[in-house]
């Protein structure tokens, strides 16, 4: 992750140093294409000058050049009254913007040979000045993209691998859990058999069956599941009896559900997991005591499952990283289980987990939303 973050940094940084060192020169080429403008239409507005005045013997063909030679620059010529007398490179249509755009800056003067009487060149930027103006603008979007796209594929990749080793340690957890399970069937038959007392023989098979429960909701991280219609407030109804007997009688249960059956396409050991998991957070947050509510709702979208404790709730700022890897309120786990939880909702059945409030002192609200 540090690795990461690193180059994270590194290609920022690069970014950036080459976007600010383009602005820079990129006004540097702009002021040098300005002042060369302004002394072509120096030349020009003189070389108009030149023709007017000159005489049946005057050699004009230089100043001629120099007036059928500027095809870039837009140029507005008025009289001292600023009434306009000759344009160029402007179309007639557009004519009055241009110059009431031209008129913000300083004009050009030429004299003639009566002082009374002088013209002005209003003038604007070509074509190209202002494609060096923005580009630096067009090249922070290049890179900006660029670097996005980077980023991105580095963020998919790194999931890749974080979603193989979650896998791998899933299904290697399925694997060892296997053999002692296995075994532990076997040791439930003879005391069956040797006329144990019954109860404590069925207590002891109902939490052998859970563990083969929990082996085989491992076993199905990192591979498709098999989804199938099933009565929601039944699933979770079997969850909620399964926690509230390992539950003190100091923790209130309560399911609210829209009659009748709700349907929606599920994978029982996986969607159970996820609803048991978000349970026994509440338990923890409510330290023996509190109530904890389950409503489950039928929409046009789907369904809507929304589980709320008394706990002590959570910071706006945990509330945000509940689901981040690692991240945990509590003294002991690896922080793993929200995380893992989300990823059953949204990636297995096509849903959202979200936190739908939390305060602290108050409690926390857990949404679980599945197409139906």
């Amino acid at each position: 992750m540090t690795a990461l973050l690193n180059w994270r940094s590194l290609l920022t940084i690069a970014a950036l140093l080459i976007v600010v060192a383009t602005i820079f020169y990129s006004r540097y080429l702009a002021r040098q294409l300005a002042e060369d403008e302004r002394r072509k239409v120096e030349i020009w507005a003189e070389a108009h000058r030149y023709i007017a005045e000159a005489g049946p013997d005057d050699n004009i063909t230089f100043a001629t050049l120099a007036t059928t030679s500027q095809h870039s620059i837009p140029v507005i010529e008025t009289d001292e009254r600023d009434s306009i007398t000759n344009f160029m490179n402007i179309d007639s249509s557009e004519l009055q913007e241009r110059f009431r755009e031209f008129r913000r800056t300083e004009p050009i003067l030429t004299l003639t040979s009566d002082p009374s009487k002088f013209n002005k060149y209003y003038y604007g930027e070509s074509r190209l000045l202002k494609e060096v103006r923005y580009y630096p603008l067009v090249q922070l979007v290049i890179v900006a993209l660029f670097t996005l796209l980077t980023l991105t594929a580095i963020n998919a990749r790194h999931r890749a691998q974080q979603n193989q080793l979650w896998a791998g340690l899933a299904k290697e957890t399925a694997h060892q859990l296997g053999t002692p399970v296995s075994a532990l069937h076997g040791w439930v038959e003879m005391l069956r058999e040797s006329h144990a007392d019954p109860r404590m023989v069925n207590e002891m098979e109902k939490d052998v069956k859970r563990l083969k429960l929990v082996s085989d909701r491992f076993s199905k991280i990192g591979s498709t599941p098999k989804l199938e219609d099933r009565d929601i407030v039944q699933a979770v109804s079997g969850v909620m009896d399964y926690v509230k007997k390992r539950a003190t009688e100091k923790v209130i249960f309560r399911l609210d559900a829209d009659p009748g059956q709700i349907i929606a396409p599920i994978s029982d050991p996986l969607f159970d997991w996820v609803v048991e998991n978000i349970l026994r957070n509440a338990l923890d947050a409510m330290e023996g005591r509190g109530e904890i509510q389950v409503r489950i709702r039928q929409q046009t979208a789907g369904v809507i499952i929304d589980i709320t404790d008394t706990g002590k709730g959570m910071t706006a700022a945990q509330a945000g990283r509940v689901f981040n890897p690692g991240f945990t309120t509590k003294k002991r786990g690896w922080g793993l289980g929200l995380t893992l939880s989300r990823r059953i909702i949204e990636e297995y059945h096509k849903g959202s987990l979200a936190v739908r409030w939390s305060e602290p002192g108050k409690g926390s609200s857990f949404r679980i939303s599945i197409p139906s």
